[in-house]
Parts: structure tokens; C-alpha cells; sequence
């Protein structure tokens, strides 16, 4: 029995009610006519989120029901908006003909918008990959899955832990996160935007035969999953999740690539935020590496030149091929005449995802046309370089000149937006849809002169015929003279000021027209989903020509950059090391006016750590991380920004500088700095390249050098390649202590009372650090300063001759000035005496507990 204090809702309210229990988390757009809908607690959060009217339809048990709106037409800004906040969004369209419903015209969900599914040329960013990723418990280690749907990739790794976790997800940067539903997060804590899914999602087995049957094959062996783990559970996940927001099959996802993490060079999270990768310390991409290098011309390798400066190679042989590659383009300048033919190619890799999914507009079609037409240029103008990396792409650049040709001749040019706005087939094309756009084309005269014969017959010059796309075609009278009306007029409609009527002639013209427009609609969609047929045949040889003209993209983009910049080729030796000659900051060197300087850097061989001191504002750590920059752009196979180098291999990059607390988590400064600083203790190796930047400087200046002092020998231990910056003048005593360490500086003379910095970085410790002349220049104000001189003065009234600057708080104690005089011994305890006599190997146990507590009675 129904419960009649129930809320009664319309049959339309029910239908919105029944769709939204099915997407309870997620923002539902409900459509109705040129509007997308959204109701009650959607309605509130989407008129705060999109700043748009929030209004009432209707009443549920007596409280009106709340309700904002999109329209149709511009309804891609507001979901860009949307995505970048993290939102999610159902797509509820109209699937039935409102001609022959019964209630509410059918509607259901067509796909799902989530930031990491999207594939709408809006909503993504043009150079950056929007990937969802997937991570599965394993022990101790996690297994890690990804997708980029609009460029059809999916891979997947095996992590040993969380830190490998962490950074991994650092390197990635997900848009989604799916997690299973009752783990803990773990290395996913905090993430923006993590999704819970059922558990079962992650099963690997289950997990092993969907994967197997989405990429057409028998099983995963040939991937290198022949047993099923984690990172097969979180690959399925990802697929599931893929499916239920596309709701249909995804034919551009074929292949399943496998990464080890023993193949790249380790950049840790913390790292990988201190070098600017792609993301400045200030929170833009400004002023970061991958901004100064993409110039590329297309978004596609752009996208790829950023996985290759987040993920550089440990191979030298992949490494090397790049290089050879970026110099045959350099020669003779082969590189321009690639990029010249790559102007015309676009985001090929894109716009065949949406192809695929049936999601691709007239444009769409336009764009890959110009693109097809233009391979064999590209393919000329790339063969002209010889190099094997090069001749791999243009074997890849197959002949796709009947494709080309067809949506030549098939598209309008310029095409609509949207193929329901109509005109996106060319004229020419179709003989049938020539016919049926005639007929539509000619009513416009027809009804004119209708219109004209009219007026004369009837005598009424304000008559009009009208269209209403609900009532259709009409002529419209005024009230007034509505007693002038033939008698072959039919009434249809009475509104306040005029009166509609139908004719025989009308109806049946309305039918021709209406027939017309509507077979001529369906044609020309017939004929649009040809194409797209035609296109997905050649699928997956059009996927392969996108991932290589992204490649040669890449590789054309390093050699402008070499050129354009005055980079190098570096040597790739094997002796782990980095000697650099007249290195330089690859980002600092472009934004700042004055000419750069240039230095030096032997790091390797016998020497091994270089212990880095000079006053602040010196360029301590614009040497250093020009340094590990320098590293990673040889390791993902660019020219470098110095005279000449010899690089050898690198297993990891560590960079700890700066200071930063995280207070989300309950740490402070020093925490964080001591957190990432065993990070680094834990993992480096005698392949690693290891910044430090004030080490100890978070706590007090006795444990901070204890600490600092520490670290050095355990890196220097391990032969790890380390510069390691410092103020505290007594570890430039390592340099004599530790094998292979020794000091260089930062050169800065003073003047008066303010210092100029040289930049020049020379070999020994730096005599002082000028502390105060760089708060002056800061603009602390005089008082403080004049304060802190006084302050200086007395301190260095205290500290040993030796050395002025600062005490030697690991130096020996100095002698008294005069002997004090000799304390009298005092006489040895009896258990003290005892115990001289007892011979510990003729004792039994049982004999030495006995005299255990014999003594502890004499002491007691």
C-alpha cells in the first residue's frame, strides 16, 4: 500500500528522481528542450559552482522544488568549468520522439563527464595529458594503473612501496584517482580527487579477462602479465570505470604497455617539485622546463615531450638514438622543413579518440582531413634526416591519401559546429541529399510568395505567414480583421491579438517541406556515420602515423631548441659522474636580463662530493639544481645548456632544498626536511645525484650540524654523487675527513657595507656569509640591522683566533691558560676491586648470577 504522506511528484519529476538515484554523487544536467536541467541539492551546488540563476518548478510536499539550468548551445564552457573544479557530470539526454510519447519523452544517461575521462576538445588541456589512474594494494607494495582516454594509452607498474607510489602519482599527476572502497589510502592521501569503487572491481583475475578481451587477445602473457597482480586489479578497475562513463566500447584503447620503474631515472615527489619540472614552486608553469622547452608545433608532442622530460631513460642506447636523431635534424637545418609540414597535421591523436567514440563533430572531420593530406609532405621533408630513430616514424606514415580525398570531398568547408546544425556534407557529394536540401531551400520563395498572393486576395497587408516548430506553419491574421478570412481558411490557434489559420495549399506544403527537412537530416547523419565507419577501419594505422608524427614533433622541437638556445650534445660515458663545462641554468639563463655565468662541474671519479658554501643570493642553488637539470635533459635525450659534458648513468635524482612545512599532516619545517632528507639516506646509491641545500638548519646549531655532519658521511659512504650546500663553515672540515669530498664557494666581494655577488663558483670553502649584508638588501630595516652588527660583534669578541668568522663547534676543546691543580683520586669501590679479580671464562652461569647479586649488594 503506497504511503500516502509520501511526496506526489509529476510523471517527469519521476523520471528525473529514478535517473539521479543512479548518479546519487554526481551533478545530473536533465534535458529539456534547449536547457539542461538540474534539481534540488544539484540545482544549489550548481548555481555556487557556475554562478548562475537559481529558481524554483513546482512544488514536493508543499516546498518548491529548487532548479538551475544551462543552455544546450553553450553548454561545453560550463562543464570546462566544471572539470576544473573536480566536478562529475551525468549527460541525461532526450532519446525518444516527443512526436509519439506517452508522459515524458524517454530520456537516459548518455555518458559520464569526469576530469579523467573526458575527451571533448573544450575540456582538456591542449599540451597536457589527462590521465585516471587506478592503485591496488599489494603486500607492501601497490600495484599502479593509468588511462589517458583521449590519446588511448593504458599502462600499467608494479610499485615495492608507498614512496614509490608517491612518486610515481607525483610523476602522473592523475586527474582521477580510483581507490578500492575499504583500504586505506595510504600514498593516496589527500589526492584531489579520489574516487572509492567496489573492491571486486580490483580482482586481478576477473581483471586479467577483461583486459584480455578489450585488447583482443588470449590472455595478458604477451604483455608480460601471465600472472595476474595488483597492477592487473587496478588495470581493470580503470577499464570498468572507463566503460561507465563513456557508456560504450572503447576501440582506440589496443594496447597495454608494461613500465619498470628500473628503466627511468627516479625523480621522488619532493624532487620532482624542487626542479620545476613542469610546475613552478609558486604554483604556475611559468619559468619551469617543460614552458621554455615545448615549442613544439603540434599538442601531441607537446604532450610527449613532457612524458620524456617526467620519465628520462637510465638506457644510454635509447638515449643516444635521440641524440642522433636531434643531430640529423640540426644538420643542415632538416629540422625546419619537418616543422613547416607539421603545421598542418593538429592534434591527429585526439581527434581520432573522439572519432572512435562516435563523439567527433564536422570539424573534427575537416581538421583530420588537412592532416592526412598533409603526411606525405611530412614524410618527405622528415626523410631527408638520417638517423634510425627518424626513419622509424616515417615507415609509420602509411599512404592515407583515398581517406583524404574522400573527406575532402564529403565536408563542407567551412563545417558547422555540430552536424544537427546541418550543412556539415558538402554540397556535391550525395545526390539524394542534394535533392532534399533543394526542396527545403525552395520553401523560403514558396512561402514568400504565398505570403504575397495572400495579402492581394485578401486585402489584409498585415497578414503573415509564420513558423512554430511546435504548431508549424501558419498565416497569421490580426483579431481585428480576422472577419476578412476566405472561407477556405482553417482556424488553428487563437491568441491574444492575432489568429492562426491553415489552408489545404499550406498543409500539404508544410508536409513536402517537413518530409524534406527530415529525410534530409537523417541523410546527411547517415552519410556522417559512413565516414566515421570509414575511419575506424583504418583505426589502428591512423593511431600509429599520430604516435609518430608526436615523435617527430618531439624531436624537431629538441633541435630548435638546441639551436635556437646554444645547447650541446653531451657524452654519455660509463663512469657515473657529471663533468660539466661552462653549465648553465636552462631557465634562469632565459628570464633573467642580464648575461649569465657560466660555470664548471667535476663531480665523479675520486671526487664525489662537493661541500657547496657562499652567501646567500650567491647562486648556491640555482649551481645546484642547473646541475640535476642538466642531468635530466641529457637522460631523456636533449642537447644541455653548456659548452661541452660528459654525463654518466644516473639511477635517481634527490633534491632537497628549501623549506616547507605541511601542517594538513601535522608536520613541521623540520620534519618535512628530515622526512625527505631519509628518504634520500634510504635509496641513494653511487648512481645517484644527490642536492642538499642547509641540511640541520630546522633545529638548534649544535644538532643541526650533528646531523648535517652525519649525513654527509653516510652519502659519502655510499659514494653517492653530492653537492651539498651549506652555511655551517665547520663541514668544510669533511673535505679533509671524508674520501673523495672537497670544498667549492660561491665568489661575492664586499663593498662597504653591501656585497656583490660574482655568481663564480671557485674551488675552497668560502670565508663568510655575509648574513647581514643580504638583510640589508632585503630592506630589513637600520635599527635591526645596526642591532644585529652589535650582536656580531660580540659574538665574534668570543670565538677562537682561528677563526673569526664563526666557532669551530667540532673542534677539540682548547687547553686551559693555566693547569688547574690535580684532583685527589678517590679509593676504588669493593665491587670494583672484586670484579678485578673474577675471570670471566671460568664462571658458569649459575656462578655469575650468584655474583651478580653478590655485588649488587655491595654497591647497595
Amino acid at each position: 500500500m503506497a504511503d500516502a504522506t509520501a511526496p506526489q511528484h509529476t510523471p517527469l519529476m519521476r523520471q528525473y528522481l529514478g535517473i539521479k538515484a543512479e548518479h546519487p554523487d554526481i551533478l545530473v544536467f536533465f534535458r529539456m528542450g534547449d536547457f539542461y536541467e538540474l534539481f534540488y541539492e544539484d540545482a544549489r551546488r550548481a548555481a555556487e559552482l557556475l554562478d548562475i540563476t537559481l529558481t524554483v518548478r513546482g512544488e514536493s510536499a508543499g516546498e518548491p522544488i529548487p532548479m538551475s539550468g544551462v543552455p544546450v548551445h553553450a553548454v561545453e564552457a560550463y562543464l570546462a568549468r566544471l572539470i576544473r573544479k573536480g566536478e562529475s557530470v551525468a549527460i541525461c539526454e532526450q532519446i525518444g520522439d516527443p512526436a509519439t510519447a506517452k508522459g515524458p519523452v524517454e530520456r537516459q544517461v548518455v555518458r559520464v563527464v569526469t576530469p579523467g575521462t573526458v575527451s571533448d576538445e573544450a575540456l582538456l588541456e591542449e599540451r597536457r595529458d589527462q590521465l585516471v589512474a587506478a592503485l591496488a594494494p599489494d603486500g607492501d607494495g601497490w600495484g599502479l594503473a593509468w588511462a589517458d582516454v583521449s590519446g588511448g594509452r593504458l599502462a600499467v607498474m608494479s610499485l615495492d612501496d608507498a614512496e614509490a607510489a608517491e612518486a610515481e602519482l607525483a610523476r602522473l599527476r592523475p586527474a582521477e584517482l580510483l581507490l578500492p572502497e575499504t583500504i586505506d589510502a595510504g600514498p593516496a592521501s589527500g589526492h584531489h580527487a579520489l574516487r572509492r569503487r567496489g573492491d571486486w572491481l580490483f580482482d586481478p583475475a576477473e581483471a586479467a579477462r577483461q583486459l584480455a578481451e578489450q585488447l583482443g587477445s588470449r590472455d595478458l602473457a604477451g604483455y608480460g602479465l601471465a600472472d595476474p597482480g595488483a597492477e592487473t586489479g587496478a588495470a581493470g578497475a580503470v577499464l570498468d570505470y572507463l566503460r561507465h562513463t563513456q557508456r560504450g566500447s572503447l576501440p582506440h584503447l589496443r594496447t597495454l604497455t608494461v613500465e619498470d620503474r628500473s628503466e627511468a631515472v627516479l625523480i621522488d615527489a619532493a624532487s620532482r617539485r624542487n626542479l620545476e619540472i613542469e610546475q613552478s614552486l609558486a604554483g604556475d608553469d611559468r619559468h619551469t622546463l617543460a614552458a621554455l622547452l615545448d615549442t613544439s608545433i603540434t599538442p601531441m608532442g607537446g604532450r610527449l615531450l613532457r612524458r620524456w622530460l617526467h620519465r628520462p631513460l637510465r638506457d644510454h642506447a635509447a638515449v643516444a638514438e635521440r641524440q642522433a636523431a636531434v643531430a640529423a635534424l640540426l644538420e643542415g637545418g632538416n629540422y625546419l622543413p619537418v616543422r613547416e609540414a607539421l603545421a598542418e597535421v593538429g592534434d591527429m591523436e585526439r581527434i581520432l579518440t573522439r572519432v572512435a567514440l562516435r563523439s567527433a563533430r564536422p570539424r573534427d572531420l575537416v581538421r583530420l582531413g588537412h592532416a592526412l593530406a598533409a603526411l606525405p609532405g611530412l614524410r618527405a621533408a622528415a626523410s631527408a634526416a638520417g638517423a634510425d630513430l627518424i626513419h622509424a616514424q616515417v615507415e609509420e606514415l602509411a599512404d592515407f591519401s583515398e581517406l583524404a580525398t574522400t573527406l575532402g570531398s564529403a565536408l563542407a568547408e567551412p563545417p558547422p559546429a555540430w552536424l544537427r546544425d546541418g550543412g556539415a556534407i558538402a554540397a556535391g557529394y550525395d545526390t539524394e541529399l542534394d535533392e532534399l536540401r533543394r526542396l527545403t531551400e525552395d520553401a523560403d520563395g514558396f512561402l514568400a510568395e504565398l505570403e504575397a498572393d495572400e495579402r492581394e486576395r485578401t486585402g489584409i497587408p498585415n497578414l503573415r505567414l509564420r513558423h512554430n516548430r511546435v504548431h508549424g506553419y501558419a498565416i497569421e491574421v490580426p483579431r481585428s480583421a480576422s472577419d476578412r478570412v476566405p472561407a477556405d481558411y482553417t482556424r488553428r490557434q487563437t491568441l491574444k491579438a492575432v489568429e492562426r489559420y491553415v489552408t489545404d495549399e499550406l498543409e500539404a506544403f508544410e508536409s513536402r517541406v517537413v518530409s524534406a527537412r527530415e529525410r534530409g537530416s537523417a541523410r546527411e547523419r547517415a552519410l556522417y556515420e559512413g565516414l566515421l565507419d570509414l575511419i575506424n577501419e583504418q583505426l589502428p594505422a591512423l593511431q600509429a602515423a599520430a604516435a609518430a608524427v608526436a615523435t617527430l614533433d618531439a624531436l624537431t622541437t629538441l633541435a630548435e631548441r638546441a639551436e635556437t638556445l646554444g645547447w650541446s650534445r653531451p657524452a654519455l660515458v660509463e663512469t657515473p659522474g657529471l663533468w660539466l663545462d661552462a653549465g648553465r641554468h636552462p631557465v634562469v639563463e632565459q628570464a633573467q636580463a642580464e648575461p649569465f655565468v657560466a660555470n664548471d662541474l667535476a663531480l665523479g671519479g675520486d671526487q664525489r662530493m662537493l661541500v657547496v658554501t657562499g652567501p646567500n643570493m650567491g647562486g648556491k642553488s640555482t649551481w645546484m639544481r642547473q646541475a640535476a637539470l642538466i642531468a635530466l635533459l641529457a637522460h631523456a635525450g636533449s642537447y644541455i645548456p653548456a659548452e661541452a659534458a660528459r654525463i654518466g648513468p644516473l639511477d635517481r635524482i634527490f633534491t632537497r632544498i628549501g623549506a616547507s612545512d605541511d601542517l594538513a599532516s601535522g608536520r613541521s619545517t623540520f620534519m618535512v626536511e628530515m622526512t625527505e632528507t631519509a628518504n634520500i639516506l634510504h635509496h641513494a646509491t653511487d648512481r645517484s645525484l644527490v642536492l642538499l641545500d642547509e641540511i640541520g638548519r630546522g633545529t638548534s646549531t649544535f644538532d643541526g650540524l650533528a646531523l648535517a655532519s652525519a649525513v654527509a658521511e653516510e652519502l659519502a659512504r655510499r659514494g653517492a654523487l653530492t653537492l651539498f650546500a651549506t652555511h655551517y663553515f665547520e663541514l668544510t672540515a669533511l673535505a679533509e675527513q671524508l674520501p673523495g669530498a672537497a670544498n667549492v664557494h660561491v665568489r661575492a666581494r664586499e663593498h662597504g657595507d653591501s656585497v656583490i655577488f660574482l655568481h663564480r663558483v671557485e674551488t675552497g670553502p668560502a670565508s663568510r656569509s655575509y648574513g647581514l649584508q643580504v638583510a640589508a638588501l632585503a630592506g630589513l630595516p637600520d635599527p635591526v640591522l645596526r642591532a644585529a652588527r652589535q650582536r656580531l660583534h660580540e659574538l665574534e669578541a668570543r670565538t677562537a683566533p682561528a677563526d673569526p668568522a664563526q666557532p669551530d663547534l667540532f673542534a677539540e676543546p682548547a687547553p686551559p691558560s693555566a693547569p688547574e691543580p690535580a684532583p685527589v683520586p678517590e679509593p676504588p669501590h669493593p665491587a670494583v676491586e672484586a670484579l678485578r679479580e673474577v675471570d670471566p671464562d671460568e664462571l658458569t652461569p649459575r656462578a655469575a648470577l650468584d655474583l651478580v647479586y653478590r655485588l649488587r649488594r655491595e654497591v647497595e
